[in-house]
C-alpha cells in the first residue's frame, strides 16, 4: 500500500491488533458504545482467517449466490447485507482498502479495524502480559498506541489501560480528530 495513512474521504481508519486470543473484539463491543455517545458513526471491519458464510441452504440469497450471482445483497428497512463470491481462492484477504471503500463512506465519521496486522495503518496493539506472546508493535512504525493489562517499560508508545475504555475512546477520538482536522 505504500503509505502509514489508510484514509478515504477524510475517513480514519484505525486498527486494533493482537494474537488471537486476546480480546479484540470484547474491547471493540465496548469502544463502539462510547464512541457512538459522542455523536460519532462507526464502521467495523473484522478480518478472519476462517472460512465464513452468512447464507444457508434454503434461504433466498443462498440460493441466488449458488445460481451464479457474484453479489448478493440483502436489504430491509433496518440493514443491509452484501455478500461477495470470490471466484478464485485467493493466498490472501482482501486489502483492506478495497474493503474500506465498499462501506457507505458518507455516513461515517470512524473505521474501525479488527485484524489485518500487516497492512500499513494506524493500529493501536491489544496486550495481555498472561498470554506470555510477544509485543507485535516493535519494527512496525504504524502503531500508535498499546493498551495493555500491565505497564510496559519497554516501549515509548502511549500505553492506555485496558480496564479504563474511557481513556481508549479519547485517545481513539483525539487521534482520529488530528488526522482530519476536525474535532470528533
Amino acid at each position: 500500500m505504500g503509505e502509514t495513512r489508510l484514509m478515504s474521504r477524510h475517513i480514519p481508519v484505525i486498527g486494533f491488533a493482537a494474537w488471537s486470543g486476546t480480546g479484540k473484539t470484547t474491547l471493540l463491543a465496548r469502544l463502539i458504545p462510547l464512541l457512538r455517545e459522542r455523536g460519532l458513526c462507526v464502521a467495523a471491519i473484522k478480518g478472519t482467517h476462517h472460512d465464513i458464510d452468512i447464507d444457508r441452504p434454503g434461504k433466498d440469497s443462498y440460493t441466488l449466490r449458488k445460481a451464479g450471482a457474484s453479489q448478493v445483497m440483502l436489504a430491509s428497512r433496518h440493514r443491509t447485507m452484501l455478500v461477495t463470491e470470490i471466484e478464485e481462492l485467493r493466498d490472501e484477504p482482501p486489502l483492506l482498502t478495497a474493503l474500506v471503500a465498499q462501506l457507505d463512506l458518507k455516513i461515517l465519521d470512524l473505521v474501525l479495524v479488527e485484524g489485518f496486522k500487516h497492512e500499513r495503518f494506524p493500529k493501536i496493539e491489544v496486550h495481555r502480559a498472561a498470554l506470555g506472546k510477544p509485543l507485535l508493535h516493535p519494527g512496525d512504525p504504524d502503531f500508535i498506541a498499546v493498551i495493555t493489562d500491565e505497564p510496559l517499560p519497554s516501549t515509548k508508545l502511549p500505553q492506555l489501560p485496558l480496564d479504563d475504555m474511557a481513556a481508549v475512546a479519547e485517545f481513539v477520538a483525539g487521534f482520529a480528530a488530528s488526522t482530519t482536522g476536525r474535532r470528533l
